[in-house]
């Protein structure tokens, strides 16, 4: 502790051992209401952390929750797209207001604010950083259940922000079946551990292929390793999403809430325990 020490965390910027956690937390917009944060993480890109944020909102969402969406993918948003969301959101004296699907789940994304959404963020961490406290500070988020985090690939800025600045409740990891998975998982579970966030589940993408021909499932990226990782770093709960043709056709038009998932099944009941 520094001898200059006021004992108020929020105006200090050192980082010393005493410091409270909680003085890091950013104030949620005095007219929001949001009871859970789950945040949707991997260690590198390209294994579906939206798709998988997306599929867990919808089914939270189908269950009775009212549910959200904060995009944290600055550089890369794709939520909008997925849900077909097109219109700018705009705000009022109270806020932003954010978007809403057909049904009723309420999303904020950097493509919901630029003219084009075809236009490059060309942003650097600390201001990519401050948009995603934005969208948690500056945005009405009325009455949420639950508000999924789509965070951006790796540990960088953007993640420890999300972890340090908003209350996260968990963790939901997202994983495809290579062989170097176990080094990618490692690295988000590991960070979630030093932020003490508790992991919910793993969630493993492109698990599988089921020929609709033979009916049997065809390993197209090489036999799963999730349940050996699962059990190494202590994670009780597995979720197995399939290639599925139909899935990202949905998504390609905007309509993912017609998809019917039972694969997500387990995390979704994980998650609906932490209001029980």
């Amino acid at each position: 502790m520094s001898e200059q020490c006021n004992h108020d965390c929020s105006s200090c910027s050192s980082d010393c051992a005493e410091r409270d956690p909680k003085s890091f937390l950013e104030e949620l917009n005095p007219y929001s209401s949001v009871k859970k944060v789950i945040g949707v993480v991997s260690g590198k890109g390209g294994v579906g952390k939206s798709l998988v944020t997306s599929l867990l909102a919808e089914a939270v969402n189908k269950a009775g929750y009212k549910t959200a969406i904060l995009d944290a993918d600055i550089t890369g948003p794709s939520i909008p797209k997925i849900f077909g969301i097109n219109e700018k959101v705009a705000g009022n004296d109270m806020g932003i207001v954010p978007a809403v699907t057909s049904d009723g789940i309420k999303m904020i994304s950097i493509n919901l604010l630029l003219e084009n959404t075809e236009d490059p963020v060309v942003w650097r961490g600390p201001i990519i950083a401050g948009a995603v406290k934005q969208f948690w500070s500056e945005v009405v988020w009325d009455e949420v259940d639950y508000m999924f985090v789509d965070m951006p690939p790796g540990t960088g800025d953007v993640p420890l922000t999300v972890f340090q600045s908003l209350p996260v409740d968990g963790i939901v990891v997202v994983a495809s079946p290579q062989e170097l998975v176990e080094m990618i998982v490692g690295k988000a579970v590991n960070m979630a551990g030093m932020m003490n966030i508790p992991v919910l589940g793993i969630v493993e993408n492109m698990s599988y292929f089921v020929c609709p021909n033979c009916n049997e499932k065809h390993f197209i990226f090489g036999n799963s390793h999730v349940d050996d990782l699962a059990s190494k770093f202590g994670i009780d709960t597995v979720s197995k999403i399939p290639i599925d043709p139909k899935l990202a056709k949905l998504c390609d038009e905007g309509k993912i809430s017609e998809y019917k998932n039972e694969h997500l099944k387990e995390i979704v009941e994980k998650i609906e325990a932490l209001t029980k």
